[in-house]
């Protein structure tokens, strides 16, 4: 049966903490793979929340059936410091307001699976590092750890490291992913690259054994209950096929087709000065090079104003932002290419 921990952490200044809620499913298997899935270490970010929500009475099912092989740690909602913070109406969770770090950056990467040196629930150290060293405690036993992010405007994605290819094309046919980002720096130290620091450190045929990556469930808006139980099927489906769970009604026939782009061959889109924002093109969208991308509306009844960007080789539409009155550099669209960037820099792709 699911049991549930809520694990208490001290804030920064008295009578103000959090509580992490923690829901465990153990195997009755001790040598099959486990598995581990958190949503919104960015708040708001809530898809990969809703399939959690709807994948959680599929494994109660599987639990009272005696089918769990593997022990599953979900932790629904791995943010609270980040989901209370709202400023006029406005949630904002993706940046911590003291420090203004991104959540998502800045986690302790361990050359091994101990954890003792990290900083203790209770240690002197601010909430949201210790928050962060609390989910790699949770995370790090675990051979299968699923981050679960959204986008703004965009197609189901991943980011994988390259030492996890071909071999998780798996996850990407049991979620319908469009593409695939890979990557091979922990220049950022997010969650992942934390996550997967100690794996690469193992011969490469335990690697290949390991699924570690970032799921990004198409954009912000798209939470509802169609997408939320597809997603949790999806999930599902490959905790199936990895063995972490047995259901001999389902097979995954892996059929993933799409681009798998290095991090370097991806255009970032930015906006050369502030304005309005007009798309040209729509997420999913092939475009050539010098395609017409946006026009970003500098003086609104003067066209003269008008910056028009384009493709600066040709590739797949991503992502495009939500919002659509911009700052002078904001990221506007993710284009992915089939060569290297020519503003290709190390580490993410977005602060």
């Amino acid at each position: 049966m699911m049991k549930t921990e809520t694990i208490q952490l001290a804030g920064d200044v008295p009578g103000n903490g959090i509580e992490l809620r923690v829901l465990r499913f153990e195997g009755k298997d001790r040598e099959a793979t486990s598995a581990y899935l958190q949503s919104s270490l960015h708040g708001s970010e809530l898809p990969g929340q809703a399939a959690l929500h709807f994948l959680i009475p599929m494994l109660e099912k599987a639990a009272r059936e005696g089918r769990i092989a593997g022990d599953i740690t979900v932790i629904p909602q791995a943010n609270p410091i980040g989901s209370a913070q709202w400023m006029a109406h406005q949630h904002i969770g993706r940046f911590e307001f003291f420090s203004s770090t991104n959540f998502n950056r800045s986690f302790p990467l361990l050359e091994n699976f101990d954890t003792s040196s990290l900083p203790a629930i209770d240690g002197p150290v601010p909430l949201a590092e210790r928050l962060k060293a609390e989910l790699l405690r949770q995370a790090l036993p675990h051979e299968i750890v699923l981050d679960l992010h959204c986008d703004d405007e965009s197609e189901s994605y991943l980011y994988i490291h390259q030492a996890f290819l071909p071999e998780m094309y798996d996850l990407a046919s049991a979620l319908g992913s469009t593409a695939i980002l890979s990557w091979d720096s922990t220049a950022d130290a997010a969650f992942e690259e934390a996550c997967a620091h100690p794996v690469l450190q193992l011969p490469k045929t335990e690697q290949k054994t390991r699924a570690v990556t970032t799921v990004e469930f198409r954009g912000l808006s798209d939470v509802n209950i169609d997408t939320g139980k597809s997603d949790a099927e999806g999930l599902y489906k490959f905790l199936v096929h990895r063995g972490v769970i047995v259901d001999t009604s389902i097979a995954l026939t892996v059929d993933f087709n799409g681009p798998v782009t290095p991090l370097e061959n991806v255009e970032m889109i930015r906006a050369p000065q502030g304005g309005m924002i007009l798309f040209h093109v729509d997420i999913g969208a092939q475009v050539k090079a010098g395609d017409k991308l946006v026009t970003v509306v500098t003086v609104p009844g003067d066209p003269a104003g008008d910056i028009i960007l384009t493709a600066p080789q040709a590739g797949r539409v991503l992502t495009r932002r939500g919002h659509r009155y911009t700052r002078r550099g904001d990221d506007l669209l993710k284009l992915l290419g089939s060569r290297r960037s020519e503003n290709a820099k190390p580490g993410s792709l977005e602060s």
